[in-house]
């Protein structure tokens, strides 16, 4: 079994797949954490130094080597299903959901992290409020052909927790 974690950058994707996976008993992938492992750099040098497009070929390379992991939860780029053929692979590879988190809690998470990603370089609170609508309103498209969709309405929900009583129910 492999479940595919998407959403927004500031979701908690990583945060609650690896306490799911803890849960489960499962291993956990960060795909970010394993491009920057295969291209040994940053995704921030990455896309300082090749640019977005080759980021994304690598970023597809990468999650295909997924196909070859077993009980395994993986956390995905925000970007990862909005290019190629990526949200189709997901889906016919594992389960697919969709942390669905509020504009506000993802600019309350973003702001401090702001330096270390790339695509928010330079944004004030107003600035990053409107960059967040305007991607989540290009990406939903994408997030919405998961398999499962988890609304996080409030900071501090576990995730992980109501994930793993979802998947209880249905397994």
């Amino acid at each position: 079994m492999r479940i595919f974690l998407l959403g927004f950058m500031g979701s908690g994707k990583s945060f609650s797949g690896k306490r799911l996976a803890e849960k489960f008993g499962m291993s956990f992938i960060d795909l970010d954490d394993y491009i920057e492992e295969q291209e040994g750099r940053t995704i921030r040098e990455i896309f300082e130094q090749e640019g977005e497009p080759y980021f994304r070929k690598v970023e597809k390379e990468c999650l295909h080597e997924m196909g070859e992991k077993n009980m395994t939860i993986i956390s995905t780029g925000g970007g990862t299903p909005c290019f190629f053929d990526n949200m189709e692979w997901m889906n016919e590879n594992g389960i697919t959901v969709f942390l669905d988190t509020s504009v506000e809690i993802l600019t309350n998470r973003l702001l401090d992290e702001m330096q270390k990603r790339p695509l928010l370089k330079g944004f004030s609170r107003e600035g990053l409020k409107i960059f967040i609508k305007k991607k989540l309103e290009e990406r939903n498209p994408f997030y919405h052909q998961t398999q499962i969709l988890y609304h996080q309405k409030e900071e501090g929900q576990d995730v992980a927790d109501e994930l793993r009583k979802y998947f209880f129910r249905i397994m």
